[in-house]
């Protein structure tokens, strides 16, 4: 991993085809262009949007079916664990697949809902709307990715001692208030690691998922990082320019980790 990575940066210097024996040395003159360039920069901001909806999203609804699983006596609970995972066994191929069929504006599952309730008006172009494609993309990442936390969410919550609820409810706390005040700062090391996972994931899967559904467009409005990166090094012959690219998500991955990991710093709660 040492090396390539350290190639990645070495190669960011060059202006080279990817093909030719002729690498030329032009310093940083790779990031100069790239800190001009309009569609790196909204690659940059699909990538960001995505890593904001998908983390929160997620974390949000596997935190909910977690605690509903674990906390309460919900009758199939191992098979609805079961459905809710089968989704990350998938390939990012088939997810493409499944979510092209849903999108899909004259037979898809999403419009003929909104026409069996008379929502018309509520119908799109889900994968060709510019202003909502992103979006698209987004909801098939978060129905990828929410099997896979609730289950790391559900291992935490299942080693909580039952006593610690069973006292909450003897001095009339509400569930709310439990979880709040039980479960979350009891696995809240967990939530910092997933957080993490979440940045990573995101950037990678995005990639595939954008590359399977919709290519980058309706005109690059589903660019992400790496499809960017992808495009400029092998599609259009710029590998020290698309190099250049790499260096900056893995600066962008590297510091976002950081953040998110000082932020969420808690003194760690044993039981």
């Amino acid at each position: 991993m040492v090396v390539p990575t350290i190639e990645v940066f070495r190669m960011s210097l060059y202006q080279w085809g990817g093909f030719s024996n002729h690498q030329q040395f032009v310093g940083f003159d790779n990031f100069k262009v790239l800190w001009n360039d309009m569609n790196f920069i909204r690659s940059f901001q699909n990538s960001i949007l995505l890593i904001v909806i998908v983390a929160l999203v997620t974390l949000v609804i596997a935190l909910f079916f977690a605690a509903v699983l674990t906390k309460e006596n919900v009758r199939g609970g191992n098979f609805f664990r079961v459905i809710f995972y089968v989704p990350n066994i998938l390939s990012i191929v088939v997810i493409a697949g499944i979510f092209s069929a849903i999108y899909d504006p004259s037979s898809g599952l999403l419009n003929s809902i909104l026409d069996v309730f008379s929502l018309e008006s509520l119908q799109q172009m889900w994968l060709g709307n510019q202003d909502i494609v992103i979006f698209s993309v987004g909801a098939a990442l978060i129905w990828q990715a929410i099997g896979y936390y609730m289950v790391m969410y559900m291992s935490s919550m299942a080693s909580i001692p039952a006593s610690y609820y069973e006292a909450a409810s003897l001095e009339g706390a509400s569930k709310m208030k439990q979880f709040t005040s039980i479960t979350l700062p009891l696995i809240w090391n967990n939530l910092r690691t997933t957080l993490t996972f979440f940045i990573i994931s995101t950037i990678n899967l995005s990639f595939l998922l954008v590359k399977a559904m919709t290519g980058g467009g309706p005109d690059g409005s589903t660019e992400v990082f790496l499809s960017y990166m992808y495009d400029q090094a092998y599609g259009n012959s710029t590998y020290g320019y698309g190099m250049a690219i790499g260096v900056v998500v893995f600066l962008f991955s590297f510091v976002l980790a950081a953040i998110v990991s000082r932020i969420t710093k808690r003194d760690v709660l044993e039981y």
